[in-house]
């Protein structure tokens, strides 16, 4: 393995693996019980291998914003980044890194003796001073952080292997597949695939490669210890959620069990560790999202919003949200999540064959196609109205958007061709 291919793949490893994402597998596990692995794969595939892939995909297609744009048209691009950075920023990601500090580094030691909102308004007013003025304290927390955070995990797991919590039990779901993809799309991971991947680049052409070929060479081959190491990091966790199913009550949430696993395993004094760095590791990621949200509304305004009007409005909306408690939040993303990370999957996934596909209609037609079916998806999985959803192939598995988007890729490739054809006749 390239030396310059390893230490990109763990920094890939570093920018995927965000603490808000460790509360995930347990839970999935905990669902699962010895369907754990069927759960996990369905996870990781989601999350860890379309967005790697990703990152491969957007750097052999140019490796900057315009990937994007250029397939889908600017608004259409426009319209999926600015979901995304909304999701990110304000809507999902954001608040639920404070609820997730709340309910993992102060309930856990302080009981009720401090509460949510007390405690959101202070973590969001550090989150505004530190936009407000940034500074380099912020990013080196983030480095030394990051490190620790994954060491305790690793060490976590290792004892959960040697003395299981409990042995694993049969699942509480019927739905393991669907679990697993759902817990995929929480992570939102995808929704941040071209920013990573524009960063990888920047990183192999400072090392030094300047030809495409090695380029994508050294990508791939980060990607993929980026890929490995996460699935190892999430496998572990979600098999401590499996063997946790007999010592813990079935009602918890997600951080709520990753406490208990941590406390069971490695006492009090792992609990407190645990918590500071995660709760420090959620303050650097709150300021990064909300910084990097505020600068991408001034950009789409061209100023009329000024970064500092637009951070105080995204910090005052995530307040809010937050202080519907980390359950709901997560209740909340889910719909919202099912819309729209199909089209960034299909796309990302198409952008690995850009040199195979003539036409820009095919990235459109399916990325359309996709957000259709998925709209119609979560209107019944909200509503139960539409029964006729359940008759898609791939419904059980949360995947009934796939065909319609192979579909809309198909139909998208032939409308382009014909409009090309009537163009060069026009011209001609």
């Amino acid at each position: 393995m390239n030396k310059n291919a390893l230490v990109i793949g763990l920094a890939l490893f570093a920018m995927f693996f965000g603490a808000g994402n460790l509360i995930f597998p347990p839970f999935l596990g905990l669902e699962s019980g010895w369907d754990w692995p069927l759960g996990l794969a369905c996870f990781v595939f989601v999350d860890v291998v379309i967005s790697c892939v990703g990152v491969v995909a957007i750097n052999r297609a140019g490796g900057s914003i315009l990937s994007i744009e250029g397939v889908l048209g600017k608004r259409a691009a426009l319209a999926l980044n600015t979901a995304a950075i909304l999701c990110t920023g304000v809507i999902i990601a954001s608040p639920r890194t404070a609820a997730t500090t709340y309910e993992m580094s102060i309930a856990p030691l302080l009981g009720d003796q401090i509460g949510l909102l007390p405690f959101s308004l202070l973590f969001f007013a550090v989150v505004l001073l530190f936009t407000l003025r940034p500074t380099r304290i912020v990013g080196i927390v983030g480095k030394v952080l990051t490190p620790v955070l994954v060491a305790g995990i690793v060490i976590m797991v290792v004892a959960g292997v040697a003395n299981p919590l409990g042995p694993v039990t049969a699942p509480e779901t019927a739905t393991v597949v669907a679990d697993g993809i759902s817990a995929g799309y929480q992570t939102m991971d995808i929704l941040a695939v071209v920013g990573f991947a524009i960063i990888v680049q920047e990183s192999v052409r400072a090392a030094g490669y300047a030809d495409g070929k090695s380029q994508l060479s050294v990508t791939a081959r980060a990607s993929l210890v980026a890929c490995v190491l996460l699935t190892l990091v999430y496998g572990g966790l979600t098999y401590l959620g499996a063997t946790a199913a007999t010592v813990v009550s079935h009602d918890v949430n997600q951080a709520t069990l990753i406490t208990l696993i941590t406390e069971q395993l490695m006492g009090q004094t792992g609990l407190v560790v645990l918590g500071v760095v995660v709760g420090f590791a959620c303050l650097t990621t709150a300021v990064g999202l909300v910084g990097a949200t505020a600068a991408y509304m001034e950009r789409i305004t061209d100023r009329r919003v000024s970064y500092r009007a637009a951070l105080i409005a995204v910090v005052v909306i995530a307040l809010a949200i937050c202080n519907l408690g980390l359950t709901n939040i997560i209740n909340l993303a889910a719909p919202v999540l099912s819309v729209i990370c199909p089209p960034f999957m299909i796309t990302v996934v198409l952008l690995l064959f850009r040199k195979h596909i003539h036409s820009t209609w095919t990235f459109k037609g399916a990325a359309l196609a996709a957000v259709g079916a998925s709209l119609l998806l979560t209107a019944h999985d909200l509503t139960g109205s539409l029964a006729f959803v359940e008759a898609a192939p791939l419904y059980s598995f949360g995947f009934s958007w796939l065909i319609p988007a192979v579909a809309g890729a198909a139909i998208g490739g032939l409308l382009g061709k014909r409009f090309d054809r009537n163009l060069l006749q026009a011209h001609n």
